[in-house]
């Protein structure tokens, strides 16, 4: 485990990139004893210091949930990070670009808590029990440090991903909202347009069977720290596409078939 003085001034590295745009070095190569939970060490300790400027956490992201990610990874199971209320888009939004570093796109769908989940022992079902809706949802993510290594071209360690707030940056929600059991969310699926071509498109069942499944995963992960999934919560239950790259003046469609769609255009 890195000592505590050391966990406060990466978590505040982090911070300073978020505003300043300047990619970090890899944690892990300067601190190759990095853990895990020296991850999540990290970025609960960054969150402080975004809660101390007013910000709020208005959900969770999952990621990492399908099993060609986590290979890539060298992990065995998804990464998961807060959701801060200055991330959150309206569909049709026009976002500046400059408040990112090397945005990309992902495709998912975002469960509403109307009922708390606290755990161990949280299911799939108490998920869909406890779901409020439904709603399609664009993740932007980004890299605060370097994706790869400026000089030996490596790719960054898990434990780089969950100290940077496991890539999150933003979220775009937007279509039609529905309740958990008006459809079989497995088959649930969107086509993911890029100035009006078709760059990725997938099924929610590519995330753990379920989508449902990695959310009553999260709450049982958090429940050792006293942390529970909240009514009101939104929480992204993962990916099913791969990210797709974005530039400032990109336009970004997301079609979800009959739960409707989502756009916005980096500017």
């Amino acid at each position: 485990m890195l000592e505590t003085s050391i966990v406060t001034a990466l978590a505040r590295q982090l911070y300073d990139a978020r505003k300043t745009r300047i990619q970090l070095r890899h944690f892990s190569k300067a601190h190759p004893g990095m853990t895990i939970e020296d991850g999540y060490a990290i970025q609960r300790e960054w969150v402080r210091l975004e809660m101390a400027d007013g910000r709020s956490i208005k959900g969770r992201k999952i990621g990492l949930t399908s099993r060609a990610m986590q290979q890539a990874s060298q992990i065995t199971e998804p990464d998961y990070a807060p959701l801060m209320d200055d991330m959150f888009f309206e569909t049709g939004s026009d976002i500046p670009f400059d408040r990112f570093i090397a945005p990309r796109v992902e495709v998912e769908l975002a469960f509403v808590l109307g009922r708390p989940l606290k755990g161990p022992g949280v299911t799939l079902f108490d998920v869909l029990r406890a779901t409020e809706y439904v709603t399609p949802a664009l993740e932007i993510i980004d890299a605060r440090i370097e994706q790869f290594d400026r000089d030996t071209k490596q790719m960054r360690k898990v434990f780089d991903t969950i100290s940077d707030f496991a890539a999150n940056a933003g979220i775009v929600t937007g279509g039609r909202p529905v309740r958990p059991d008006a459809m079989d969310l497995r088959w649930a699926g969107a086509l993911l347009h890029k100035n009006a071509v078709i760059e990725e498109t997938g099924l929610a069942a590519a995330v753990l069977n379920h989508p449902a499944t990695g959310v009553a995963w999260l709450a049982n992960k958090i429940a050792p720290y006293g942390e529970e999934l909240r009514a009101g919560d939104l929480v992204l239950a993962g990916s099913f596409t791969r990210p797709t790259n974005a530039q400032r003046g990109d336009v970004l469609h997301a079609d979800y078939g009959p739960l409707g769609s989502i756009s916005f255009r980096f500017v």
